[in-house]
C-alpha cells in the first residue's frame, strides 16, 4: 500500500492507524499548492478531489476520504480492535463519531484558516466549534477515549484535527479533558513514529 499524505493536515489520521497496526506501506508526501509529489507525479492523477488523503492499494485501487480509510485499515486487522465488527451497534458508534468529528469538528475548523474571513463569520464559527468542544470534553470527563473499549479510529481522526488549533489560534485552556486527551494520544508509539517517517520525507516544491 501507498499513503499519500500532507504534513499537518488529516492525514496524519490514517497514518497513524497504519502504524498501529504494524502494516507494510509506502510514504508519499503531496505538496498541497502545486499537487506535485515525492515521486515526481501530479498528484492530481492519483485523486483527482486534489487532497490528501489517499491510499493506493496493492491492487491499484484508490480509496480517499479519512473516515472511509481508516475503516477499511481497521477492517484489515480486526484483532486489534481499532474499530468494533461491522453490523454491531458498536460499529454505528463509531461511524457516529467519525460523521461528527468530520462535520462539526474537521469542517467547522477548515474556514478559520482563511484569514479573510470577517470578524463576525470568524466569530459565529468558533462559538459553534467550541460548543461541539464542549460536548467532546464532557464526553472525555468520563472515559478515556471516545469509545467505550479503548483507542479506535475516531481517536486518530480527531487527534489530527485537534493538532491544527494552534495554527488557527485557538487556546483549549477551557477544556481541560480534551487537553489531556491530546496529550496521551500525541505520547503513543503509533504517532511518534507517524510523524518521524513523515519528517523524513523532504518538502516537494
Amino acid at each position: 500500500m501507498k499513503l499519500y499524505f500532507a504534513p499537518d493536515t488529516c492525514s496524519l489520521s490514517p497514518h497513524i492507524v497504519m502504524q498501529e497496526l504494524g502494516l507494510s506501506y509506502d510514504l508519499v508526501r503531496v505538496n498541497n499548492r502545486t499537487k506535485r509529489t515525492s515521486e515526481g507525479g501530479d498528484f492530481l492523477a492519483v485523486n483527482p478531489k486534489g487532497y490528501v488523503a489517499a491510499l493506493l492499494l496493492d491492487s491499484g485501487e484508490v480509496l480517499t476520504e479519512g473516515p472511509a480509510l481508516v475503516q477499511y485499515l481497521a477492517d484489515l486487522e480486526p484483532e486489534a480492535g481499532l474499530a468494533p465488527m461491522n453490523g454491531t451497534l458498536e460499529r454505528a458508534r463509531l461511524q457516529e463519531w467519525l460523521n461528527f468529528i468530520a462535520s462539526e469538528i474537521h469542517a467547522g475548523s477548515s474556514p478559520l484558516f482563511n484569514k479573510e474571513l470577517p470578524a463576525a463569520v470568524r466569530k459565529m464559527l468558533e462559538m459553534r466549534l467550541f460548543e461541539r468542544f464542549d460536548l467532546i470534553d464532557a464526553r472525555l470527563a468520563k472515559h478515556a477515549y471516545l469509545m467505550d473499549n479503548g483507542f479506535s479510529v475516531a481517536d486518530a481522526y480527531l487527534f489530527a484535527v485537534l493538532n491544527w488549533m494552534p495554527a488557527l489560534a485557538i487556546e483549549l485552556e477551557s477544556w481541560a479533558h480534551i487537553i489531556a486527551y491530546r496529550e496521551r494520544i500525541a505520547a503513543r508509539p503509533s504517532v511518534l513514529a507517524a510523524r518521524a517517517r513523515e519528517a523524513e520525507i523532504p518538502a516537494v516544491e
